[in-house]
């Protein structure tokens, strides 16, 4: 940059220096000219060229003129070019140098020539007559020395100018170098050309609009895109952006000076997304630069792809929505859900009553295929399709039928050009086209080879018919759902054999007694049945036993195990047993059946169980449990309670035993027995169901059914997510005058009083008829506790719903029935007890044994021999 400073400063000092000789040289020449001029038309100057002797007129003259002018020489000539005047004599009457000719034929001529005295700037100008004839010519010499004299003292001046021009224009330079240097971020003179070139090019080529705008909302530049996409006119550089012609919207947006982004603008016929930033922020000048894009060509693209976007949101949701619960009403209902108001405007789902029931569709027996409209789903209220529940008749082997025969998806672009669909029932297409539904897409739902029903997707609202697009988009969602729907249907079914099970394995109804007014409600789980059970078992002696369990899981091993364990306690229960001893050899049974799973590879077996026994007699009841939720006490004034009974292990762990707790209950309590599935779920902790559960049981005298209502609908809002088996019982106690009892002798000769007192007995309470069998079952069983027991001997006499007749001792020794020969001379008693009496047996208590028997009331004794 310097050395072209300093060329440049060189060449300016050798162009004044030039510049001074050559104006030295024209002063030169005009002055030279005019000496020549006026010395030849002085006055006398032709009069003495045509004198006799011209040097003695004109030489004076002429030196005169040369002397007082400073020219070098003035010379007189005449017409043939000899000299009568010079400076220097010896050269008068010698012929004159240099184009004289020219001068007096043509005018004055201004040379340099080569002189006698050297090089010099001369004019000649002819001398005229007063004719016009030339008498001679003068010529006037200036020498190139002398003019070159006149032009050095300048040299100096010239010089230093030129030198101190250097020194302020490197000064400058540099300035301005380090301020380029500053402003262009350090890049070279070939960077800066680069980039200016590129950004040239860019501006040019490149396909969005590009716009800046000074502070005062004046265009400062717009590139070729942004002329075509605003229609710019060719002077818009420079004007205001208000003041372009452009629609008020873009025009005001441009002119606010506010940062936006993607703001849509109209132009003419386009529609442009405006981007505005100030550009101070990057060290420019205050404005604003734009950028616009002509979105009118994305505007399909950006449809389309905002539609499979939609679409795929659509099908996304269907995976996440359809199918969460296994209930093939619920999953129907959901495909409908999710295709309505996305994809169509009303979705109607029709399945075969098979396929509800759990079962496999059948083919059409005739040409119709009967559905049942099973979900519907539309965006406008007061439509006109069939509701749910309705029977749909179609006809799937016609060919413009909904194709459910072959399983082909069906598109009825126009219904109202469609004669087939308006042949199928004719007011409801009627009905259908007045509302406005103008396009029909049917596709069957179809899993593992076979066709569950068909879904139907209307549009009304929506103007564009369904295309082929969506028919793919529809078959994918309905081939989703189409899985649940078949997967919920096999859960229907064997959710019903497992219903239909566990039902058959529990009580039917409640066995008749009088010592406990029982009501009792089993829920099935929502996900599938389970393993709970309940009885109610009534024992001889006006007792009863109350049975509540639980296996652990669900499906049909619970079920089968259940009904295994409630077999299994009403075997146990014939053997009168305490219920802490009808637990332990239940738990034994539970073990050997974990035995027997495990090494056959199955599941191993939980379980848990509460066996309660109420005695009407005594008011009391002994309970034992097995792992399983204790009892709640409802005792007459309200009050509730949850006795304190050992918790024992769950059925299956075996190797400790069970313990029994005797409870008071006065007559008229409620004992609520339950299963945890009441009381304890996911969201709810066990000790909150139970509070849940005391409030539910307080303050209200209710009458079990009653209580059995209020506890569910307190406890179980919704469907359960477990079994739940609840069993309510109020209890009564035997009226002390029904209840007689008597000690008895060791002495066989007091059985003949005992047949008397119950005689009388009987007698008092109208059972006459049953004295002859009585006075036989009591003469057998006290003769035996005579003979084989051992003291104290005791009789009693119940009478409810049948008449029993107990014979207790402390003997441990059990009497067995047998068949005598007819050699024996004993051995029929009992015998005879078990043909006379309804049912018999025999219970061990802490002291001993009792022997009972149960006579029914109001019927003959049955037959047998005697």
């Amino acid at each position: 940059m310097l050395g072209i400073v300093v060329l440049l400063d060189a060449a300016a000092v050798v162009a004044l220096v030039v510049q001074g000789r050559r104006d030295s040289m024209s002063a030169a020449r005009a002055q030279s000219l005019s000496v020549a001029e006026t010395f030849a038309h002085a006055p006398g100057v032709a009069a003495a060229l045509d004198s006799k002797d011209p040097t003695a007129a004109l030489q004076p003259r002429a030196e005169e003129i040369r002397q007082s002018t400073g020219v070098e020489y003035v010379v007189v000539a005449g017409t043939n070019g000899v000299r009568y005047t010079h400076p220097d004599i010896a050269l008068i009457g010698k012929q004159v140098p240099g184009p004289y000719k020219e001068a007096l034929e043509n005018g004055p001529v201004t040379r340099t020539v080569a002189a006698s005295r050297g090089r010099a700037v001369s004019s000649a100008v002819a001398v005229p007559r007063k004719d016009g004839t030339a008498a001679g010519l003068v010529a006037v010499g200036i020498k190139v020395e002398a003019v070159n004299k006149l032009a050095y003292p300048s040299i100096p001046l010239t010089v230093g100018a030129g030198v101190a021009a250097l020194v302020l224009t490197t000064a400058g330079a540099a300035l301005v170098s380090r301020r380029l240097s500053r402003q262009t971020r350090g890049l070279g003179p070939a960077e800066m050309t680069r980039m200016y070139e590129h950004h040239d090019a860019v501006l040019h080529a490149v396909r969005e609009g590009v716009l800046i705008i000074g502070a005062d909302h004046r265009l400062l530049l717009a590139n070729d895109e942004a002329r075509r996409l605003l229609g710019l006119p060719p002077d818009a550089e420079g004007r205001a952006v208000t003041d372009l012609g452009l629609a008020p919207g873009t025009a005001e947006l441009l002119a606010s000076g506010q940062v936006a982004t993607d703001e849509l603008r109209p132009a003419g016929d386009r529609l442009l997304a405006v981007n505005l930033r100030p550009t101070e922020e990057r060290g420019g000048q205050p404005g604003m630069v734009a950028t616009l894009r002509d979105t009118t060509e994305l505007r399909a693209l950006t449809g389309r792809a905002e539609t499979v976007r939609e679409r795929l949101t659509l099908l996304y949701r269907a995976g996440a929505l359809i199918g969460t619960t296994l209930d093939v009403t619920t999953t129907a209902q959901e495909l409908a859900d999710v295709a309505a108001p996305g994809f169509a405007d009303s979705v109607t789902v029709d399945l075969a009553d098979a396929v509800l029931r759990g079962g496999e569709p059948r083919p059409p027996a005739g040409d119709t295929l009967e559905l049942r409209r099973t979900a519907v789903r539309s965006a406008a209220e007061g439509h006109p399709l069939h509701p749910a529940g309705h029977v749909i008749g179609y006809r799937p082997t016609t060919a413009d039928g909904l194709g459910t025969g072959a399983g082909h998806t069906r598109i009825v672009s126009d219904l109202a050009a469609s004669q087939q669909w308006r042949e199928t029932e004719p007011e409801q297409a009627d009905g259908l086209l007045d509302h406005g539904y103008h396009s029909l897409l049917s596709v069957p739902l179809r899993a593992r080879g076979v066709i569950l029903g068909i879904a139907n997707f209307w549009r009304a609202h929506n103007g564009d018919p369904f295309d082929l697009d969506d028919l793919s988009f529809a078959e994918e969602l309905v081939a989703r759902a189409a899985v649940s729907v078949d997967n919920a249907r096999r859960y229907t079914r064997e959710h019903q054999m497992a219903v239909t099970l566990q039902r058959s394995l529990l009580p039917r109804g409640l066995p008749e007694q009088n010592a406990l007014d029982v009501a009792y409600r089993y829920l099935p789980a929502q996900a599938g049945v389970g393993g709970d059970w309940f009885d109610v078992i009534p024992l001889s002696g006006a007792r009863v036993a109350l049975v509540v369990g639980d296996v652990v899981g669900h499906g049909l091993h619970a079920a089968a195990t259940m009904g295994r364990l409630r077999t299994t306690v009403l075997n146990f229960s014939t053997l009168e047993l305490a219920p802490d001893e009808l637990l332990g050899h239940l738990d034994e049974l539970v073990v050997r059946m974990d035995q027997d799973e495990e090494s056959g590879g199955g599941s191993i077996t939980g379980a848990t169980c509460l066996y309660a026994i109420y005695d009407a007699v005594s008011g009391r009841c002994t309970v034992a449990r097995a792992g399983h939720p204790g009892p709640a006490l409802v005792l007459p004034d309200g009050t509730v309670g949850f006795p304190e009974i050992p918790a024992g292990l769950p059925l299956g762990i075996g190797g400790m035993p069970f313990e029994m707790t005797e409870l008071d209950v006065p007559e008229g309590s409620r004992l609520v027995l339950y299963t945890d599935g009441l009381v304890e779920r996911r969201d709810r902790d066990i000790d909150d169901g139970l509070e849940l559960l005391r409030r539910s049981l307080a303050d209200r005298d209710r009458t079990p059914e009653e209580t059995c209502d209020d506890v569910l609908e307190a406890m179980l809002p919704s469907r359960p997510g477990d079994d739940v088996a609840l069993l309510v019982a109020r209890t009564r106690t035997l009226d002390p005058s029904r209840r007689v009892q008597w000690d008895v002798p060791p002495d066989p000769a007091a059985v003949a009083g005992i047949r008397k007192q119950a005689m009388r007995w009987l007698s008092d309470r109208g059972l006459d008829e049953e004295g002859f069998v009585t006075e036989l079952i009591l003469s057998e069983l006290v003769t035996n506790a005579i003979r084989y027991g051992s003291e104290p001997i005791t009789v009693r006499l119940l009478y409810d719903r049948a008449l029993t007749c107990e014979v207790s001792d402390c003997s441990s020794t059990s009497p067995h029935l047998r068949y005598a020969t007819t050699t024996d001379e004993g051995g029929r008693g009992l015998f005879l007890v078990a043909q006379f009496a309804e049912r018999w047996g025999a219970r061990y208590t802490d002291r001993g044994k009792v022997i009972w028997s149960e006579q029914a009331l109001g019927g003959p004794p049955p037959a047998g021999p005697v």
